[in-house]
């Protein structure tokens, strides 16, 4: 895995039309990210598809990546992870709770994955991992599986101000944690 400096690099060439740039930057990340989409729109076959809108979308906004805002890999994630939630949300197949297939939170990552983690993913783990399990599940179906707060109320059985409340308050006590309060 090339490091977050060279994946920059390679995003700042992609940004210059660099097509041998855009290759590396292709397979230095194409599994991760067909991971990512795959999580999501569970068919293989429709996730390829949704990989090459992804890379089209990559190539096309390269020049807007700013490395003060995101680390190259979380950008990037972030435009695979909306794209594909997009083409569920369209389809209107699966709910995204079956497409996510996320009953349980864990907190603990692949060991490969950990190896990989920036020392802010770490840290922030370790503050979600602080909070209570039911929240700590609200906050990543929130986060990272992308599901809207009306499907979170309908998930817990409750108010969709209460999931407001419940997100904010978790939110809070994260960047607490993190010394960003």
């Amino acid at each position: 895995m090339l490091t977050p400096e060279q994946l920059v690099w390679l995003l700042a060439s992609v940004a210059r039309r660099d097509r041998a740039a855009f290759e590396g930057l292709y397979e230095a990340t194409c599994a991760k990210l067909f991971g990512v989409v795959l999580r999501i729109v569970r068919e293989q076959a429709l996730a390829e598809e949704v990989l090459q809108e992804i890379y089209l979308k990559i190539w096309n906004s390269a020049g807007q990546y700013s490395p003060s805002e995101a680390s190259p890999l979380a950008w990037m994630v972030s435009i695979a992870r909306n794209r594909a939630i997009d083409i569920v949300r369209k389809r209107g197949g699966a709910p995204l709770e079956d497409a996510a297939n996320f009953e349980g939170a864990s907190d603990t990552p692949a060991p490969l994955s950990r190896r990989e983690m920036t020392d802010e993913l770490k840290a922030l783990l370790e503050c979600v991992g602080q909070l209570e399990p039911d929240r700590q599940k609200l906050v990543l179906l929130a986060y990272y599986n992308g599901w809207s707060r009306e499907q979170l109320a309908a998930k817990f059985d409750t108010q969709l101000g209460n999931v407001k409340t419940w997100l904010r308050s978790s939110l809070l006590d994260i960047r607490t944690c993190l010394g960003l309060a």
